[in-house]
């Protein structure tokens, strides 16, 4: 059986750990051997900047070579539906896509953003699932609607700037933007947080803005399992008060998904939601990250990330690790083999 890697949940917690004392190893020791002669194939249905070069720069690290592709763009366009008449503007269907790929390369790695149109479709994961369905490599997920590579590199943050993790208190705060955003990094936040033991604490404005209910659980259960706790608040200084994390994203509000203009009163009026000195105060002079990119002073202030305590830059660079150490895992030896 192929072992991808699209979610943390679907790894052990050894696993988890096994991955990051690697990327521990590789931020010691940036070079090596793992994927000498080895390829990886990226592809972007949407744009990057530290996902792209971070496992380009990665693979050349470890002797490898990554191509990068854009369908539509500078590949041809690609059909997921099964059964499809293929009259419209896809050109090939995914499963000639990933085959083909899987003589070509070692590894594939697909970034696919929601359509943002239905949350039912969206939630179904159905770009990532046909790739690793069709693919007789691993597949890695750059962000669909989650995104473990951001998971992992905050993870290693966390341990780095705090050691033990378990009984701190980590808040998971919504923020404004301009425009509803994907809900991806929320939910890895919360699943990789719950499952190393923090007292999490998600914060929003209201109910409408909680998690798809399959990671409200998924959290919980961590929790759980991990001897951390998950609530939820909608009050901004209880929620900060003795936190040691402030970890910030914005995302829209899924019972609006596909009509947003419903939600935009709710997400205008709380604006006073951005990360400040004035909330950062009343936490246990906490750590403060984000994914990147980050709209200065609208989703945290200058004085936040220009601070001695804003790790996500740290949190950035871990990104290059974890991704080499799991395209290391990934071509260790498998039973399976190609078809």
């Amino acid at each position: 059986m192929i072992r991808h890697f699209l979610n943390t949940n679907d790894l052990s917690r050894g696993e988890i750990d096994q991955l990051l004392q690697q990327a521990g190893a590789f931020k010691q020791s940036r070079l090596g051997t793992q994927m000498a002669g080895r390829t990886i194939a990226l592809v972007f249905f949407n744009p990057s900047m530290r996902t792209r070069s971070s496992f380009e720069i990665g693979a050349w690290q470890l002797g490898g070579h990554a191509v990068v592709l854009q369908p539509g763009k500078d590949a041809w366009g690609i059909e997921f539906n099964p059964g499809q008449v293929m009259d419209g503007d896809p050109e090939e269907h995914v499963s000639e896509v990933a085959r083909v790929l899987s003589r070509y390369c070692d590894l594939i790695a697909v970034r696919a953003f929601p359509k943002f149109v239905d949350w039912q479709i969206d939630r179904e994961d159905r770009v990532l699932r046909a790739f690793a369905e069709y693919a007789t490599v691993p597949v890695i997920n750059l962000e669909t609607i989650t995104h473990p590579c951001q998971e992992l590199a905050h993870a290693m943050m966390l341990k780095e700037q705090l050691g033990e993790l378990r009984g701190k208190k980590y808040v998971l705060t919504w923020t404004y933007h301009p425009k509803p955003l994907n809900t991806a990094v929320a939910n890895s936040a919360l699943l990789i947080a719950t499952r190393m033991g923090l007292d999490v604490t998600l914060l929003c404005p209201n109910a409408d803005y909680l998690l798809d209910p399959r990671y409200m659980q998924l959290g919980a259960d961590n929790a759980a399992e991990s001897g951390g706790s998950l609530q939820v608040s909608h009050d901004i200084d209880t929620a900060y008060r003795g936190a040691d994390v402030v970890y910030a994203k914005s995302w829209g509000a899924l019972p609006y998904f596909g009509a947003w203009e419903g939600e935009r009163a709710v997400r205008e009026a709380s604006r006073h939601f951005m990360v400040d000195e004035r909330k950062m105060a009343l936490t246990n002079n906490a750590i403060f990250s984000h994914c990147l990119p980050l709209r200065r002073n609208v989703k945290a202030s200058d004085a936040v990330m220009d601070s001695e305590r804003c790790k996500a830059i740290d949190e950035a660079e871990n990104r290059l690790h974890v991704q080499k150490a799991v395209m290391s895992w990934l071509l260790e030896p498998q039973t399976a083999t190609r078809s």
